[in-house]
């Protein structure tokens, strides 16, 4: 299969790149083909002369037939496609070379489960300003701090041709997902037997990797995230708030991150925002690094790209995104009904965790669309190198923006029947992305014991 950039001759030859050897910036003759056999954000333009067509600039806006007004939901602009085939327990043999190792192993694991596989529509699309920036960037940007940051670039793609997995990584980190960003979202901690409790949160997010006023990463003073998160139901967790200063080169300071209590009326600091702890409202479910399929510092493993294929991963979810909660969330798994699937090529990057560290995982494997750098599906191994929890993430092209991200996020535990479904918007007011109202001077301490109030 043809891969692209410097990388290829890696893939061909079996040679893993880490840290040590990552390459950084591309010759021009490389950046050059961005916008050329390459889209802007590097995924290769043509199609598979089959099931995956040519990129040809997705949905920028919103395509004939479609209205959209701020504020409203994104109806789904490919609602006239039907069902192609349909992935089960029974056939999934048939469907070996296409299916990753997670979705292999909820398949197996149950019998309920399915994949509805739709015609492929590849509708990423990104402004052009950051494909100006991705183009820039693939000749200037560097791994910093022994690949613990990003130095030189600014918005958009670090890496749209990548030499590496920690390259990989920080594509999905730092992705284009605008620059002042407001929404409320659901979690629901789900039970074998399907019961939950809605949690719910209000948070914002100022990312300063995509402060369109800024000319290189060395401008962020070293912070390339503000987030605030405002649990607000159910009752008895009302009131929790974090807040996080992410970091864009942790080898100079690691992530700063506090905690608002309703019980204790005090704010402290919060070390145990990372890493393998707990994630807030997961139930346990899910790591503080898992969430947004992975955030974080990547130094507690080694980053390997084990290269590209053709995978079926969730695409163009927009049904997924309107289902009522009561329809959407069962039990073992969602409503698989709501959910649409397609065949894409993917990047994989493995992530095995190094002697010297500890984590709850040994073993990560993540799969990324190729039009977006988008984390689309994951596998969590524990450590006895047994496959663990299965991430999946569903991407959606928000073409009143525009930009491709994620909707809904699941962790499934296949050990107890038991999932994590995050990020929900199904029943929430829609994503503001424009939320220019949000100001740095915000994101203190002080400001979040005020938000905190019952």
């Amino acid at each position: 299969m043809k891969t692209s950039g410097i990388i290829a001759a890696t893939i061909a030859g079996g040679v893993a790149l880490g840290a040590s050897a990552a390459l950084a910036a591309v010759p021009q003759a490389q950046a050059d083909r961005l916008g050329n056999d390459l889209n802007p954000m590097g995924g290769e333009k043509a199609g598979n002369g089959g099931a995956i067509p040519a990129w040809t600039g997705g949905l920028p806006t919103p395509p004939p037939g479609v209205t959209y007004n701020a504020g409203d939901r994104l109806q789904n602009p490919f609602s006239g496609d039907s069902v192609q085939y349909t992935i089960n327990s029974g056939n999934m043999g048939q469907y070996d070379g296409v299916l990753t190792e997670g979705y292999k192993k909820l398949l197996s694991t149950y019998d309920t489960y399915k994949m509805n596989v739709y015609q492929t529509r590849r509708s990423c699309a990104f402004p052009e300003f950051v494909y100006e920036a991705n183009k820039k960037n693939a000749s200037v940007s560097e791994l910093v701090g022994g690949g613990n940051g990003v130095g030189k670039g600014i918005m958009g793609t670090p890496f749209p041709i990548i030499n590496s997995g920690l390259e990989a990584i920080w594509n999905h980190t730092l992705r284009y997902r605008a620059f002042k960003v407001t929404r409320q979202f659901t979690a629901a901690p789900v039970t074998a037997t399907g019961d939950y409790t809605l949690q719910t949160v209000q948070d914002e997010a100022i990312l300063q990797w995509s402060d369109p006023s800024k000319g290189a990463a060395e401008e962020l003073d070293n912070i390339s995230i503000y987030y605030i998160a405002n649990t607000t139901a159910p009752a008895r967790a009302a009131g929790s708030v974090i807040l996080v200063h992410e970091t864009l080169n942790r080898a100079l300071d690691a992530r700063k991150a506090w905690q608002y209590s309703p019980g204790t009326r005090r704010v402290r600091r919060a070390p145990n925002i990372a890493y393998d702890n707990p994630g807030t409202n997961s139930d346990g479910l899910s790591t503080s690094d898992s969430f947004d399929g992975y955030n974080g510092a990547p130094d507690r493993f080694d980053w390997t790209v084990k290269g590209k294929s053709e995978k079926i991963i969730a695409y163009n979810t927009y049904d997924a995104e309107t289902a009522p909660y009561d329809q959407y969330i069962q039990a073992r798994h969602l409503n698989q009904d709501n959910i649409r699937y397609e065949l894409h090529r993917v990047w994989t990057i493995e992530a095995n965790l190094r002697a010297e560290n500890r984590h709850i995982y040994s073993r990560r494997v993540k799969h990324m669309d190729e039009d977006a750098w988008q984390l689309a599906q994951a596998e969590l191994y524990d450590g006895r190198g047994e496959l663990w929890r299965v991430q999946e993430l569903h991407t959606i092209q928000r073409y009143n923006v525009p930009l491709c991200g994620s909707g809904t996020e699941v962790v499934y535990d296949t050990g107890n029947g038991r999932y994590l479904s995050l990020a929900m918007q199904n029943e929430e007011p829609g994503v503001n992305y424009f939320a220019d109202e949000l100001n740095p001077d915000r994101y203190t301490p002080s400001a979040i014991r005020q938000l905190g109030v019952r």
